[in-house]
């Protein structure tokens, strides 16, 4: 047996007490390590039997984490035994761990398998683990999160668009002494309501003290720059996908105070406002309604000076009810109505054609009310992938500018909206950027 070697960070992990823990950071950090060392002995520290170890499958949970180097059988040798198969009438494979307060129970889980981990799942655990939790089925995470009183996860940086940050991982922080140690970029995104106990940490290669010079070279060199890969595992960074749909220049993001003291000079002039709605219903994604306010410039540039949404999950999480179609009209109509106050008159908001229930209501809406403003289904003529060709040649021609202060949910989208590895823009991520194409797809001769 190797000697295991831990850096300050690794000590001050052990030695921590907290309800929830999530270890984020590159490959080849010691993560799953110090996760594994630490969750044993919660578990033998627990007053319950019966706990849960867990990855993707079996084959991988005995691979990667019972087996490996300082896996389970290396650090506890003859006070663990392993049943692959189960033993008795306990059928699920599982580790028998001998404490002095008698045998622990820590059954071994693949959430890959959703008939098998659902049959499983059942009653109260004391610690949990969850090994890569950024691939792991949701309804798993929050299953075994609900039922236990300890969970320990690892991850590597990922898609942060990914429902488990939303839900779980971006509520952490880090302690203060080892805030510093996670990219700034990460720390942004740890941006949730903070619950109390949930503690975030990050760890480099600096923090392996058993990593070597020469393995972490190698370790650069299997990575290419500029992939995914390279960005998720070597520079620490949350990934997205197979690189971002659109590019922002530097430039394209105008303040509201100089894009007014250019109009009050008379030298931009609007000819055209315009806006667009998407619509999701859902209270279990973080799918949201969009309202996007766009202008066209006399000089053909296309300005996008507001962007606004609600979220049916977040208003379920706040205890206010969810948004139905007859909610839509009266924030259409108050969203256009602040926009005609602030930058001129818009009379068509283009909504999303499949969207009958809310166009449906829009329509009723005005019959009732009367009102300045026109409803109409969005012209969808353009395919996807046209209308980011179109967006891209703007962006790149310094043709297509955002207020800044207006349009922060519109930009957040734009810095994560991310191809497939299929090769297709993904179908999340969009909704803002959805409704802006609606806003302007039926005047895009006048753009550009």
């Amino acid at each position: 047996m190797g000697e295991l070697k831990l850096s300050d960070k690794g000590l001050a992990f052990l030695r921590c007490r907290a309800r929830r823990e999530f270890l984020e950071g590159t490959t080849y950090a010691g993560k799953t390590t110090l996760a594994l060392l630490k969750f044993v002995l919660r578990c033998a520290a627990s007053s319950r039997k019966l706990h849960i170890l867990s990855g993707l499958d079996q084959g991988t949970v005995e691979k990667n984490i019972i087996n490996k180097e300082f896996g389970v059988r290396e650090d506890f040798g003859s006070l663990v035994e392993y049943y692959p198969a189960g033993r008795g009438k306990n059928s699920e494979p599982h580790l028998v761990l001998r404490t002095s307060a008698g045998e622990k129970i820590l059954y071994v889980l693949g959430y890959g398998n959703r008939n098998r981990w659902k049959k499983a799942l059942g009653g109260q655990y004391g610690c949990v683990y969850i090994d890569e939790i950024n691939i792991a089925d949701m309804e798993y995470v929050r299953e075994a999160a609900m039922r236990s009183e300890y969970l320990v996860a690892t991850l590597n940086p990922d898609d942060p668009g990914k429902e488990v940050y939303a839900e779980f991982i971006d509520h952490a922080r880090p302690l203060p002494e080892w805030a510093a140690g996670t990219p700034a970029a990460i720390r942004e995104q740890l941006n949730r309501s903070e619950k109390a106990g949930w503690v975030h940490w990050f760890f480099g290669f600096e923090d392996n003290a058993a990593l070597t010079e020469e393995k972490r070279r190698k370790i650069l060199e299997t990575a290419p720059a500029g992939t995914r890969l390279y960005r998720s595992k070597i520079l620490e960074l949350r990934g997205r996908s197979e690189g971002l749909v659109f590019e922002l220049p530097p430039g394209c993001c105008v303040a509201e105070k100089e894009l007014r003291r250019q109009m009050a000079a008379g030298q931009v002039r609007f000819v055209r406002f315009c806006c667009g709605v998407d619509t999701s219903y859902s209270q279990r994604s973080e799918d949201t309604f969009a309202f996007v306010f766009d202008g066209i410039l006399a000089d053909r540039r296309k300005v996008t000076l507001a962007a606004e949404t609600y979220s049916n999950r977040r208003r379920a999480e706040a205890g206010l009810a969810p948004l139905a179609p007859s909610d839509i009209p009266a924030l259409l109509e108050a969203f256009l109505e602040r926009q005609r106050a602030d930058w001129g008159f818009g009379r068509k908001a283009f909504i999303d054609s499949a969207d009958q229930a809310t166009l449906m209501e829009c329509r009723k809406y005005k019959r009732k009310n009367g009102g300045l403003y026109d409803f109409v289904p969005a012209w969808k003529r353009l395919t996807v992938l046209d209308r980011i060709r179109l967006e891209s040649g703007w962006l790149a021609h310094g043709q297509h500018l955002f207020v800044r202060e207006r349009c922060g949910p519109l930009l957040e989208e734009m810095e994560r909206y991310s191809w497939t590895e299929e090769g297709r823009p993904e179908d999340g991520n969009d909704h803002c950027i959805n409704a802006e194409q609606y806003a302007w797809m039926a005047y895009l001769e006048e753009i550009g």
